[in-house]
């Protein structure tokens, strides 16, 4: 498998980091755990696709909301919700 390659928009990603705590830099090791879970955005009805890959980063869960566009996978959002981490411990069979 070849390494995956990140873009995003560098205002979106300031935005965020004010707003959520976490820049797109750092949510992108979110598809590194093993574990993560990858769930389609079943309430996004624009042309693209768009997804959401959860998993470990450092001590957090973090949703990061993505879409692919070719080969490359465009983030557009992140940030430690509780809706992804109660997916992912669900999936994952993690209880707290």
């Amino acid at each position: 498998m070849s390494k995956a390659r990140f873009e995003w928009d560098h205002a979106k990603d300031r935005d965020n980091q004010v707003r959520h705590g976490i820049g797109f830099g750092a949510a992108q090791r979110a598809f590194l755990d093993p574990k993560r879970v990858i769930a389609k955005d079943l309430g996004h009805s624009a042309e693209e696709e768009r997804f959401y890959c959860i998993g470990r980063v450092g001590d957090g869960i973090v949703t990061v909301r993505f879409t692919y566009r070719g080969d490359v996978i465009r983030i557009y959002g992140a940030g430690y919700w509780r809706k992804g981490k109660k997916l992912y411990e669900e999936t994952n069979e993690i209880h707290g």
